[in-house]
């Protein structure tokens, strides 16, 4: 990033009228130096200008411990008449851009923070409801014991509810393979369910579980 600090005469005064402490006989210049510094983004002065005495035909600076009490009050006269900086701080537009930046990127934050949460779809709504008896989910099972198909996709149907526990009856015709749920039959379905329990439950799925894990169901879609 670019940085650069330097130093600027803000004020001279003449100081000539003074006996010099280093020099006598040379003439003294009373100069106010201040501070700019200059980043990519602002450009800062300092608020006060430091003072040093210096002789005139060669510049060099007398230091303050050798200052006498006349240079000590006019130096304190002269302080007072220090112009003021053209300014204390000020952005360069790199540094607009970049506070409008940041501006805009709180202003986000702050809004999806307090924004209202999108309505949901009346399909999500269905998929948090509680199965009950009769409703009809799209999706697929797991089975990991016993004969017959260890994995199928189809429709599942409600049969029976005690308590936590869910009787589900699979579709007379499930796809060994994933096919688009217009495809496959959701009306017809076997007559005795497998009690399982719910293992997750949100607005996009429903998992499902037996007792004996034997058999997953995962439901995605409710007709």
């Amino acid at each position: 990033m670019f940085f650069l600090v330097q130093q600027y005469i803000a004020a001279r005064f003449s100081a000539g009228q003074m006996e010099n402490p280093q020099a006598p006989g040379q003439a003294m210049d009373l100069v106010f130096l201040r501070t700019e510094m200059r980043m990519a983004v602002c450009t800062v002065h300092s608020r006060k200008a430091a003072g040093e005495f210096r002789v005139v035909n060669t510049g060099k600076v007398i230091r303050r411990r050798q200052w006498t009490a006349d240079m000590k009050a006019f130096y304190t006269l002269k302080n007072n008449e220090v112009p003021a900086p053209p300014f204390v701080f000020k952005l360069t537009i790199i540094g607009w851009i970049a506070l409008l930046l940041i501006v805009a990127l709180f202003g986000m934050i702050t809004y999806d923070a307090v924004k209202p949460p999108l309505p949901k779809s009346a399909a999500s709504l269905a998929m948090e409801q509680k199965p009950a008896v009769g409703d009809i989910y799209f999706g697929h099972f797991e089975a990991r014991q016993g004969t017959g198909d260890r994995l199928g996709f189809g429709w599942f149907r409600v049969a029976k509810v005690e308590g936590d526990t869910y009787f589900i009856a699979k579709s007379t015709t499930m796809s060994k393979t994933s096919k688009p749920k217009e495809q496959l039959d959701s009306n017809s379905f076997e007559t005795e369910g497998t009690p399982v329990k719910i293992t997750e439950q949100a607005s996009y799925l429903i998992n499902l579980k037996s007792e004996d894990g034997g058999m997953e169901l995962y439901f995605t879609d409710k007709k």
